[in-house]
């Protein structure tokens, strides 16, 4: 069996893959989701005893189920979360613990489940209607959900003896409680839309109107008995979601929560573990931030922190929060004075040096020796690595960052107590592995029980160009050097995300393409994390010009240490803004590219969402000629130059795609007959923006057919 068919039935090798983990505050326990093995796809929750070393089983989907089917009844909501999440995983997709991790609460096929992870018993809890997103109060007492009846969320409470609340919902249309709305969970990466008080007597609720936002339409053409679902989406230059804060209590005592809301409309980030309240909210463009702290008692906020730039400004996940001395911490970039760098402080002290760039903060780390710690991922020189340091934040104790992990790779971490559970990936064996440390040394680890890949890619990975952009070139296994090779550029090239890492599982795809008689190119250009903010944002309103640019210079690059590369015969493959990007590469620089596959292209900015779009290339009524520079609808209308500059498209779209929607493809397809220009277009009935469920491995075969017959 061939790799396209070994990664549809193993989830891409991911499946009984440990994820999701979480640490108890005191360390005794690490909770975490992995499936039954490596082709069975429904996820449930395992305890790992941290005294005994020893996994328990906590809840598995078809016990907890019986004979239902868990996706039919699915609710709505859940399934827009769990696409905003990028979950394709089935059974238990999310779940929520105490801080002691006493309780563990999920929901499954809209049921709600409690467990008692001390006893091990778990229970299903009697739910109001379809529920979602549980989160057991800090004392494992009460459970707080969210059922949807339709298009206006309810935020509910059950207390121990199993009255249940409803605490905040409107039966209005478009008007939902204790969820997150699309731009926060889509482009914020802010998946909840409610939090506990420390003392769990009254909750911190999120209200989201989005009465004011146009409706659209998915509609699954395989079947065309079937009614049309709509859901709001907020379009670029158009009207946002209208969000709200309130602290409600549990005797229904109720306060608003005051910021300038017309001037920061963007909730970004919610932290309640201790103290007050503290959020970040952005203005509509995102170059200016406020981390505030919120009054319980009357809802007034005061400003701990400003975030500025004049391209847009990016928080640090994990940020902000509490230290214990009552300082806050917050993240952002330092870009003045000489320094070029994504940082750490706290109440405006820095805490991490200017070589690091911080990713993540990961949570607290114990006192030790008078000094105050926290764990972050960060990258230090080398983008496609991520390490875990140890960062000072004692008052007057300096700029401190100690590396804690040691091997090249990728790494991620949960911590809890003295007990740190730390993942890593690595060009040197396959998947995520899990360890579990106390004190600095290993006690346990997370048994994966995924499939192994049927080989080890071996990327070659290289800086390129002056400006140093990551970079990496696979070869057929047993090529023989002074063969020339057709290249195929795998791309993204978008904000946010790397695609050259030290990880083996960003490889395994391309190395099959590259077995099929490539040389593929991989580079991550201007615009893309990991290396300083400068390189991040250079793309702000030139996105199209810097981003094909770089790829064009890097790959020009890459021949001087790679003579096989043939340059004559060049083509480019993306997903999402990578679809975009070969578009784009295929109709403004025909003499280099021959053919190009689009998967879910963003062909006119002005059809995509507000908060990512406005982002990078402003407000369209602001920059029309911007919007109109990016758009490949525009570029395709014009009639090639030359009949030879006519290279052919593959374009690729899910048809329920709520994020990039079908309407670009069927755009650019337009644009493209009436100009002459020749493409192809593949719909995918009942297919997401992720492509999910082996579609995306069986749509290898077909791109690599498009492939060979034109390159």
């Amino acid at each position: 069996m061939e790799y396209p068919e070994l990664a549809a039935r193993t989830g891409r090798f991911r499946r009984g893959e440990p994820r999701a983990v979480t640490v108890a505050d005191d360390g005794s326990r690490v909770l975490f989701l992995r499936s039954g093995g490596p082709e069975d796809p429904a996820d449930a929750l395992w305890s790992f005893d941290v005294a005994t070393g020893t996994e328990r089983l906590v809840a598995e989907p078809a016990q907890l189920l019986g004979d239902a089917t868990e996706a039919a009844q699915l609710p709505a909501a859940e399934r827009a979360l769990r696409e905003r999440r990028r979950l394709a995983a089935e059974g238990i997709g999310s779940y929520a613990t105490d801080p002691a991790a006493r309780v563990a609460a999920f929901t499954l096929g809209g049921r709600l489940f409690r467990a008692d992870l001390v006893a091990g018993d778990v229970v299903e809890v009697a739910a109001a209607g379809p529920a979602l997103d549980a989160h057991p109060d800090p004392t494992g007492e009460r459970l707080a959900y969210i059922t949807d009846p339709g298009n206006h969320s309810q935020l509910r409470v059950i207390a121990p003896d199993g009255e249940d609340t409803l605490l905040a919902g409107e039966q209005e249309r478009g008007i939902c409680w204790g969820m997150p709305e699309y731009v926060a969970a889509e482009e914020f990466g802010r998946f909840r839309g409610y939090w506990w008080a420390p003392d769990g007597q009254s909750l911190l609720a999120a209200r989201v109107d989005e009465s004011r936002l146009p409706r659209w339409y998915l509609h699954d053409a395989a079947d065309p008995s079937s009614t049309p679902t709509d859901f709001a989406y907020p379009v670029s230059g158009g009207a946002n979601a209208d969000v709200s804060l309130h602290l409600l209590d549990l005797d229904g005592g109720w306060v608003d929560v005051h910021w300038d809301r017309e001037t920061y409309p963007y909730l970004a980030a919610v932290h309640w573990t201790a103290g007050n309240p503290l959020i970040t909210v952005l203005r509509r463009e995102q170059q200016h931030g406020l981390v505030l702290a919120i009054d319980p008692r009357t809802g007034e906020t005061q400003v701990h922190a400003e975030l500025a730039d004049p391209r847009w400004v990016e928080p640090i996940p994990g940020t902000p929060a509490h230290l214990p001395d009552g300082r806050v911490l917050v993240g952002g970039e330092l870009g003045h004075d000489g320094y070029d760098a994504r940082c750490l402080f706290a109440d405006g002290t820095l805490l991490t040096p200017p070589s690091l760039y911080v990713r993540r903060v990961v949570g607290r780390l114990p006192a030790e020796r008078n000094r105050a710690d926290v764990l972050v991922e960060a990258s230090d020189g080398d983008p496609g690595h991520q390490q875990l340091f140890r960062v000072r934040t004692t008052i007057g104790a300096g700029v401190e960052a100690k590396r804690v992990t040691s091997e090249p790779g990728w790494h991620t971490a949960a911590v809890g107590g003295d007990v740190t559970v730390i993942g890593a990936a690595s060009l040197d064996h396959p998947g995520v592995r899990w360890s579990v440390w106390r004190d600095g040394e290993q006690i346990g680890a997370l048994r994966s029980l995924a499939a192994t890949p049927p080989y080890a890619p071996r990327p070659m990975l290289d800086r390129v160009t002056d400006r140093r952009m990551p970079a990496a070139v696979l070869y057929p296994r047993g090529h023989v050097t002074g063969r020339k090779l057709p290249v195929l550029l795998d791309c993204y090239g978008g904000p946010g995300h790397q695609e050259v890492l030290s990880a083996r599982s960003a490889w395994l795809e391309r190395q099959w393409l590259a077995d099929a008689g490539f040389a593929v190119v991989t580079i991550d250009n201007r615009g893309t994390p990991g290396i300083t903010p400068s390189f991040e944002k250079a793309i702000h309103r030139r996105v199209a010009d810097v981003v094909l640019g770089d790829q064009i210079d890097a790959l020009t690059s890459l021949t001087e240490k790679h003579p096989d590369l043939d340059l004559e015969r060049v083509a480019i493959r993306g997903w999402s803004f990578g679809g975009w990007l070969a578009g784009l590469a295929v109709l403004r620089r025909p003499e280099l590219f021959r053919c190009g596959i689009a998967g879910a292209p963003v062909t006119d900015w002005a059809l995509y969402d507000t908060a990512y779009t406005e982002r990078y290339l402003g407000l369209p009524q602001d920059a029309a000629e911007v919007y109109a520079h990016h758009s490949l609808v525009e570029l395709a209308a014009e009639p090639p130059a030359r009949p030879d500059d006519a290279r052919p498209l593959l374009l690729v779209h899910g048809m329920v795609d709520d994020n990039v929607s079908a309407a670009h493809t069927w755009r650019l397809s337009a644009a493209l007959l009436a100009s002459g220009r020749p493409h192809s277009v593949l719909p995918l009935p009942s297919v997401t923006h992720m492509a999910a469920g082996g579609i995306a491995e069986r749509l290898l075969r077909l791109e690599l057919d498009f492939l060979r017959r034109n390159v």
